[in-house]
């Protein structure tokens, strides 16, 4: 099992503090492991088990109580050690009407450290937030990064792995597929995922009216990954593909489809003026794989789009805020601040050897100064061209473990 040190190494530095630990991400991403992992390091730390309350709410027949936030609230409290902290997970906790009040009440209590995951942004809604206000702290979780995907292998091929990690995505059990080498199933896994994902949290949750219209608003966006996109946009060059759909009801679908942790919207940003720009945005997949099982084999042909949604993931798993870069009339992949406040700038591209790509991939970098600008590329080479550094996707992506991987390929 691939111990998701990242996300452990936050719990750890939270554990016993006063606040709530709120894990969300798309379904199927780890976050049932995550708790489980955690739960088992209590336990080698002398925690007993008496003192651990653990409730996946997708398995109601574990529970031993009606599915009513009260009646579940109520037995938590029974099994409560009074003298001693107290360990509360519950897993996919916005199955439970009005659990909210339950959280709440949990959180009141003294000798409670609490945790709890969700597949849908509308578990931290304003008002639930506003609820909470202060006494909680947000774990967003993606499938693996690359550097926990090579984890699992003792002599791994990096380069070959990188292939099958764009190909089939990176989702914990999709990545043990592949490592059993039963690819065949790996579609049909995925589409298992999308399908959950888009009934449980796009359609029940969201109150979208049209499964099918919600389906084929992702399946455009899809196709679309890495490109400038509106409402509008969208809703012309579907109702010109005999896809009819309003603007009004796009805009309901994309945010359906990001609060389900599916879609990725990216603003854009305007790094002369300092400002975002209040119109058109890009959006990128929470994993590859889904693509693929979505689109089909196709998919596999854009590898460019590809490997710039692998970039915005890891930017994005390393906590740094990400936007598009405008400088002028050209656009930078991308914009990103770290937690210092630092920014720097990223453009990917497959390959630039051609010396006409090289010169179009850092033409807008060109126009920045006093700022880390990175070229994130497949070439194995890693030159600097005027203080723009072409970084190699497959090392950047390894970069804390690389000195004990670079020769194993």
């Amino acid at each position: 099992m691939i111990k998701r040190e990242i996300y452990l190494e936050k719990l750890r530095k939270l554990r016993d503090e006063h606040i709530i630990k709120v894990i969300v991400g798309v379904r199927r991403c780890g976050k049932s492991t995550l708790l489980e992992m955690f739960r088992d390091e209590l336990l080698a730390s002398n925690v007993s088990q008496q003192q651990i309350t653990f409730i996946n709410f997708e398995e109601p027949e574990k529970i031993g109580v009606e599915y009513e936030w009260r009646k579940v609230y109520d037995k938590i409290l029974s099994g409560l050690l009074p003298d001693k902290m107290n360990y509360v997970f519950l897993d996919e906790v916005q199955s439970i009407p009005e659990f909210e009040k339950m959280i709440n009440g949990l959180q009141a209590k003294k000798n409670i450290d609490l945790y709890v995951t969700g597949s849908n942004a509308w578990l931290l809604s304003s008002e639930i937030a506003t609820l909470l206000s202060g006494r909680y702290i947000e774990i967003k979780m993606l499938p693996f990064s690359f550097k926990e995907y090579v984890s699992a292998y003792e002599n791994p091929n990096v380069d070959h792995l990188f292939q099958d990690y764009m190909i089939y995505g990176s989702f914990p059990q999709t990545a043990e597929l592949v490592r059993n080498n039963k690819t065949d199933l790996v579609n049909d896994y995925l589409a298992g995922i999308f399908n959950t994902v888009m009934v449980k949290d796009v359609v029940a949750r969201s109150g979208v009216s049209s499964a099918k219209t919600a389906t084929n608003v992702m399946r455009f966006m899809l196709d679309n990954i890495g490109n400038i996109t509106s409402p509008k946009s969208i809703s012309d060059a579907m109702t010109s593909d005999n896809q009819a759909v309003s603007r009004p009801t796009v805009a309901s679908y994309l945010s359906a489809l990001a609060d389900s942790f599916l879609l990725c919207p990216v603003e854009r940003y305007d790094v002369k003026g300092k400002k975002l720009l209040q119109n058109l945005e890009k959006y990128y997949i929470v994993d590859t794989g889904l693509r693929r099982a979505v689109l089909g084999s196709k998919a596999e042909i854009d590898t460019g789009r590809i490997l710039e949604n692998i970039v915005y993931l890891e930017l994005t798993r390393r906590e740094n805020t990400v936007r598009i870069g405008r400088v002028g009339e050209k656009e930078i992949d991308f914009a990103v601040v770290d937690k210092s406040g630092v920014t720097s700038y990223y453009q990917v591209a497959l390959t630039v050897r051609d010396e006409s790509t090289l010169a179009r991939e850092i033409s807008s970098l060109r126009g920045i100064d006093d700022n880390a600008k990175y070229l994130v590329t497949l070439d194995p080479e890693e030159r600097n061209f005027d203080g723009i550094r072409q970084r190699n996707a497959i090392k950047w992506l390894l970069e804390e473990v690389w000195g004990e991987l670079h020769d194993l390929g």
